[in-house]
């Protein structure tokens, strides 16, 4: 547990400092996921970083059971934040606690990595994930429901190109770790850059 906890820190650390480094105006860019600009994606992280078990509960209910509809809920709570004080946040909370520690922090890491991803590719600014935490957010997230990965990578063998890292039997699909990452993760982006027979099943459960 104590080396997820510090992959979350270094992840963190490392998300705060890319946010620094953003225009004021690409914080209301688009980015991969549907609907929600850069300020929507970090104020997501930091509410989910503090939501402890009785407010996931109280929340869940008011969502109907949705994530869509309860993620909505949590960006309504405070949509203006500044940029400084969204940062702050992450730099004031590196280790992971609330639903950010379940699973001995591999929620943490799992949400802090694909979701700065999900900021960076639209923006075009890629980043060489270190490859430790993307082994780790890799075998959590096969085995992950809440965000439909489990059922996209099942019944597959994945394999990552760039790690040393394979999980899972099956139809293979090969790729940068990166990308089979934010491809289960269900961002549909990543499909070009991933090969084999287990591809084409991938990109089927992505449209369904």
């Amino acid at each position: 547990m104590e080396s997820v906890a510090r992959l979350v820190r270094e992840e963190r650390t490392d998300f705060a400092a890319f946010l620094r480094t953003l225009a004021p105006e690409h914080w209301d860019a688009r980015t991969l996921c549907p609907e929600w600009t850069v300020r929507e994606v970090v104020s997501h992280v930091v509410d989910y970083d503090a939501l402890r078990f009785r407010g996931l509960i109280v929340q869940a209910v008011r969502g109907g059971l949705r994530l869509d509809r309860m993620n909505a809920l949590s960006l309504a709570k405070a949509p203006e934040r500044t940029p400084d004080e969204l940062i702050a946040r992450i730099e004031g909370n590196l280790d992971p606690r609330g639903l950010t520690a379940v699973f001995g922090g591999r929620v943490g890491l799992l949400d802090s990595l694909v979701h700065q991803q999900d900021i960076r590719r639209p923006l075009g600014l890629p980043r060489e994930v270190p490859a430790e935490r993307l082994r780790h957010a890799l075998a959590f997230a096969r085995h992950a429901r809440v965000i439909g990965a489990e059922k996209r990578a099942r019944g597959l063998l994945v394999v990552a190109t760039d790690l040393d890292w394979s999980a899972g039997s099956g139809p293979e699909v090969r790729g940068p770790g990166e990308a089979l990452l934010m491809a289960i993760a269900g961002r549909a982006v990543a499909l070009d850059e991933l090969s084999g027979p287990g591809a084409a099943i991938l990109a089927s459960r992505l449209d369904g």
